[in-house]
């Protein structure tokens, strides 16, 4: 499934502009997360039901008082601590984004 969204997305820029192609989600909230709901909405966004999602990343507040930080491409994830910042953010990239589930899958 991961070489065939290396395939799509090359044929599709052949054609068109990538600001044509893809579009963004991205949102700002003081909603505090798990790790592990951010790594399961992470991998959920492999399943195509969102779109074909090429990037994700975000900084949010977690229930335990620190903040979790996460980079996504198509299969793989990486969700860590780190710095402080003054509200969560959320960022995803794709094309035929379905942003209404995308909001959903975030609980935003």
């Amino acid at each position: 499934l991961a070489g065939l969204l290396v395939v799509a997305r090359a044929q599709i820029l052949r054609h068109h502009h990538a600001d044509e192609v893809f579009t963004s989600w991205g949102a700002e909230t003081p909603r505090k997360f798990t790790d592990e709901e951010i790594d399961a909405a992470l991998t959920a966004l492999d399943g195509g039901s969102y779109g074909a999602i090429l990037r994700a990343k975000g900084i949010v507040p977690a229930v335990d008082g620190g903040w979790i930080h996460f980079d996504y491409v198509p299969f793989e994830h990486n969700v860590r601590r780190g710095s402080a910042e003054v509200t969560g953010r959320l960022c995803v990239i794709g094309a035929e984004l379905k942003e209404d589930e995308v909001s959903a899958l975030f609980h935003i």
